[in-house]
């Protein structure tokens, strides 16, 4: 993993629970001293403590290694203003309703944003290859683009996002960069490049 549980953030979290560094050692069955130790960065906690030491802090482990608190502000989110997060090294596609702390692989992992393309002159064949073409057919809604499927650089899913719900299908190089969807009106269709990341159409 790329970062590890902070003395700095172990002594915020103690004190947001109104807990003494003796009293959380008793939580834990360690040592009062222990506790110093790793609120003053003289030593870490080890991994058997991160789940435990995560439940009495009353926090995600994920939180408690970022030392960022995930607060939901999304309780009427709408899907419109979801997210995408892709694991550069295992593929992953994590999908989430708003603002989330994603990882996997053990990084932290951003959320996507959609390239604007046409800003630069030669964004125009980029531009090409990325475009996200949706026709009606027969009652679906098909989905393509003209893009090279290649084992270093394809499109790796498309996903079609509406009002209630999300469909992503994945694909692979030996695959055309094409996707069926059930028909729905006012569709936003995303499309995930391996080189150049996230493409955008709304329908």
């Amino acid at each position: 993993m790329n970062q590890y549980v902070t003395g700095s953030t172990i002594k915020c979290l103690r004190e947001k629970a109104k807990l003494t560094q003796c009293e959380l050692a008793s939580l834990l069955n360690v040592s009062d001293k222990t506790v110093s130790k790793w609120e003053t960065g003289r030593g870490f906690p080890d991994i058997v403590f991160l789940e435990p030491l995560a439940q009495v802090l009353k926090v995600s482990i994920i939180e408690l290694l970022s030392g960022k608190e995930v607060v939901n502000q999304n309780k009427n989110a709408k899907i419109q203003r979801s997210k995408f997060y892709v694991c550069p090294i295992c593929g992953n596609v994590v999908f989430s309703v708003g603002e989330a702390l994603i990882s996997c692989c053990g990084i932290q992992l951003p959320a996507l944003e959609c390239e604007n393309l046409g800003e630069n002159p030669e964004d125009g064949e980029l531009a090409k290859s990325h475009e996200i073409k949706v026709e009606n057919s027969d009652g679906e809604l098909f989905v393509s683009l003209n893009h090279p499927m290649e084992k270093s650089h394809y499109i790796s899913w498309i996903a079609c996002v509406g009002f209630n719900f999300v469909n992503i299908v994945k694909l692979y190089p030996e695959q055309n960069p094409e996707a069926r969807f059930p028909f729905k009106k006012d569709c936003s269709f995303f499309a995930y490049c391996n080189h150049h990341g996230l493409f955008q159409v709304k329908v």
